[in-house]
């Protein structure tokens, strides 16, 4: 399926690995000029290149933290007039309540809300004007399947999602779409972490970890980034102009309610 989006120049932030690079690579198969970003310029420009390898796109790497403005600024210079935003961060770690204190709470917010949020207030009003724009945020199924320990994430994403629906509203009428992406159980370097901590709490080995954790989903498997880069380019092609200000959760089956 051609998704009509080959020339296209698509901004996928925190993009160095995980689901960021596989959605890049997905997008880089589409023909878009894909903008890759992170922290760590080695294994930026280790990214870059095996996205070039595998694609043959062109594919920039931008060393910037998005959680500044500074680091905005220097992704938004390399390609100010995107089509395509694919807004992504790190979630903070899980923890209580008790734990989290006012720099948790700005922190989680900074990452995972103000970040997209002001990467929307400067990509809209351009997508708009040239009548093309689509915009993808990853978030998490614990928008919709709230967790205790998950709640710095959840409460930050939320806010986005709800800015997200509101804006979607706006700028369907314009050719701009605002979707979600939900991910849970993902074979990513957070399910390591995850499996890594259960490790630790249970005395078990690494495979009987995953295990653990994969069982927890109807699927019994893990998702692969692959699966979940394929949902994002879709919703970036121009056959998706009719769907906004959705959820798709990508969740092996485990969000139990109907709506």
């Amino acid at each position: 399926m051609d998704l009509g989006i080959a020339g296209r120049k698509a901004i996928v932030c925190a993009s160095s690995q995980g689901l960021g690079y596989a959605c890049a690579l997905a997008l880089a198969q589409e023909g878009c000029e894909v903008f890759i970003n992170g922290r760590d310029e080695e294994k930026l420009a280790r990214s870059r290149r095996s996205l070039q390898e595998a694609t043959g796109a062109t594919v920039h790497a931008v060393r910037a933290d998005i959680n500044t403005d500074a680091g905005r600024a220097a992704l938004l210079a390399a390609c100010p007039q995107p089509d395509i935003l694919v807004n992504n961060n790190a979630g903070p770690p899980p923890g209580q309540l008790a734990d989290w204190d006012h720099a948790a709470w700005m922190g989680a917010l900074e990452s995972n809300l103000l970040a997209a949020a002001l990467l929307l207030r400067e990509v809209l009003p351009g997508m708009r004007a040239r009548r093309f724009g689509r915009v993808v945020n990853i978030t998490s199924a614990m928008v919709k399947t709230p967790h205790a320990a998950m709640g710095l994430s959840t409460a930050a994403r939320a806010g986005l999602t709800a800015l997200s629906k509101a804006l979607a509203r706006e700028c369907i009428v314009d050719n701009v779409t605002i979707n979600n992406l939900l991910p849970e159980r993902f074979d990513t370097a957070r399910q390591e972490f995850m499996a890594q901590r259960l490790m630790r709490e249970q005395g078990i080995p690494r495979e009987a970890a995953r295990r653990q954790i994969a069982d927890t989903l109807p699927a019994r498997r893990f998702g692969q980034p692959q699966e979940f880069g394929a949902a994002c380019a879709y919703l970036c092609g121009a056959l998706s102009g009719f769907m906004t200000g959705q959820n798709l959760q990508l969740d092996g089956g485990a969000y139990a309610g109907l709506v």
